[in-house]
């Protein structure tokens, strides 16, 4: 059981956490995508997503509060003028982990950590896939029932048109044949 475990400490020192996880954000809001393990992935999802919420709305508060943890100026400006409103009408969930199996060396769990809708990319609404996969089914049960009359058409067709362009073909050889001899 989690109980009364805030985050996880990484197994390293307070300064080395604090010092790593603000390197992963500020790469994570500079190239949009990180390849890390899946333990620093979680922790460094936790802060970015709630520095995202905060660029939702600009104020000087919000940009010092941002600027205590990521230094480069570039980059909270970054954050406060693409980041935050491109999740503007997005409640929470900013940040996606993909999972690609171990590293080679350490065998450690290794995730790709990336913002959402990165490089105009647009999110589909889990409502509107429900929907669609709901009618898929209702439309692929009717066209099975007719699927049986249709196979045996397309076998005739198949067994007819073979034979005719070969006959086609034939007929027009003998053609080029005896026009070749009579000149």
């Amino acid at each position: 059981m989690k109980h009364r475990v805030g985050f996880n400490r990484l197994s390293r020192k307070a300064s080395h956490r604090r010092a790593m996880l603000r390197n992963m954000v500020t790469s994570l809001f500079k190239y949009e995508r990180i390849t890390t393990t899946k333990a620093k992935a979680l922790e460094a999802r936790r802060i970015a997503e709630k520095m995202i919420t905060r660029a939702k709305s600009d104020s000087v508060h919000n940009r010092r509060m941002t600027a205590r943890y990521i230094w480069d100026k570039e980059i909270v400006n970054k954050l406060y003028t693409e980041i935050g409103p491109r999740f503007a009408e997005r409640n929470g969930g900013y940040c996606r982990i993909l999972k690609i199996g171990h590293r080679q060396g350490d065998a450690a769990d290794m995730a790709i950590l990336e913002l959402l809708g990165r490089n105009g990319e647009e999110e589909e609404k889990p409502a509107k896939a429900k929907k669609a996969k709901k009618a898929a089914p209702a439309k692929a049960k009717a066209p099975k029932k007719e699927a049986p009359a249709k196979v045996e058409e397309a076998q005739e067709e198949a067994a007819v048109e073979p034979d005719a362009p070969v006959e086609e073909e034939a007929k027009a050889e003998t053609a080029e044949a005896a026009e070749e001899k009579s000149e």
